[in-house]
């Protein structure tokens, strides 16, 4: 007992150390130097060149973002301007009742009003609760003409950004644009890829959508604006890239809710002082501006981090191909037996060779001892 646990103290105090093995063989130098070949180049291509991996990198964009539109069109034998169609600004059923308890206030219904708290007849038939809001109520089943000319508008984006690590600044009005630019250019990713103003029309389309049926539905399209910038070249080089989604695709599959729509209300007062409104529910075209991007300038640190981690990497070789020596190839135990070796600190015999540790074996009192080595099942020579 006391044997086994003193061999395990031993075993425990060891040391292993690299041992060089010269192998001449065209197989496993094809396969090494192919294995080589390839995590270097990947490293030089994807990791260095294309992700640029020796920079630092800001991500958090900072951004401000301006629009104008512009444009007039036709609409029921009027007239509309930006005042008209360009507003965000938002009333359904009864409710049954019998008596005033069930009519509490000042709970409101889901659309008319507010409720007064009072049971009424609607009819001869049907007492209902009392609200208190405008008549008569809405009516949504109406089918109107779609105002086609809107397709024309223009719309403007202004876009700053800012990315702080390296307190850089750029807007998407380009130091080359004039006046006059601005005031005759219309974007084209192709021959105009830097004009700010976007015709809507042409937004749509580059969404892959139809005008005339978004502007019926209503939807909503999505602008993006990406600043991905290599601070590591000049100012110039950093600009914006526009595209374009629908980002209320879904709900073209919906049944109950379809398209985008919002309500708004014109009001007037008669000579007599009583109130009234024109309530609109309007159909149209939302656009959301999105920007995103970050920013990339060399740095020290990721670069020594990947440098080493290349040659790191190139390792792996060297494990693959000690892998097929070990397992696959003719002649596996004689290279186990050279890479795996057993040193004790037992003083060698004044008989022995002066350069004993590049022995295979060693003899001691007439008795040459073969041991199995625990590491990849190798057998080793001890003394």
């Amino acid at each position: 007992m006391l044997s086994s646990s003193m061999n395990c103290v031993a075993d425990f105090f060891t040391y292993e150390t690299t041992k060089s093995v010269v192998v001449k063989s065209w197989t496993i130098g094809v396969i090494n130097r192919a294995v080589q070949l390839l995590i270097i180049s990947y490293f030089i291509g994807w990791v260095f060149l294309h992700e640029k991996a020796y920079q630092m990198r800001d991500t958090s964009i900072e951004s401000s973002v301006v629009t104008k539109v512009k444009g007039f069109g036709k609409y029921s034998n009027h007239v509309m301007d930006t005042a008209d169609y360009v507003t965000p600004p938002q009333n359904e059923k009864s409710y049954v009742c019998e008596s005033d308890n069930e009519c509490k206030r000042p709970v409101p219904t889901t659309g008319g009003g507010i409720l007064t708290g009072l049971c009424v007849n609607y009819n001869t038939t049907i007492r209902t609760c009392q609200i208190q809001g405008w008549c008569p109520a809405e009516v949504d089943t109406k089918q109107v003409p779609v105002m086609l000319e809107a397709e024309n508008f223009t719309l403007f984006i202004k876009n700053s950004v800012r990315f702080p690590l390296f307190n850089f600044e750029k807007g998407n009005l380009l130091p080359n644009l004039t006046t006059e630019d601005i005031r005759n250019c219309r974007f084209d990713p192709e021959k105009q890829p830097f004009c700010p103003i976007l015709r809507l029309g042409d937004i749509v389309k580059f969404a892959k959508q139809d005008f005339a049926k978004l502007a019926a539905t209503g939807g909503i399209i999505g602008i993006k604006i990406g600043w991905v910038c290599d601070l590591d070249h000049s100012w110039d080089h950093c600009v914006p890239k526009y595209s374009f989604t629908r980002l209320d695709s879904v709900s073209e599959k919906n049944s109950v809710s379809t398209g985008y729509n919002f309500r708004y209300a014109k009001y007037y007062k008669h000579e007599n002082g009583t109130e009234y409104r024109t309530l609109m529910k309007a159909y149209g075209i939302r656009f959301d501006v999105l920007v995103y991007g970050n920013a990339g300038k060399f740095n020290i640190i990721p670069t020594l981090i990947n440098t080493v981690a290349a040659f790191t990497s190139v390792g792996v070789g060297t494990v693959l191909c000690d892998i097929i020596l070990l397992n696959f190839l003719k002649g596996a135990d004689q290279y186990k037996a050279k890479k795996f070796e057993e040193v004790t600190d037992t003083v060698l015999h004044p008989g022995s060779s002066s350069n004993p540790m590049y022995r295979s074996s060693q003899t001691l009192g007439g008795r040459c001892e073969e041991k199995q080595s625990t590491d990849s099942g190798a057998y080793s020579i001890g003394l």
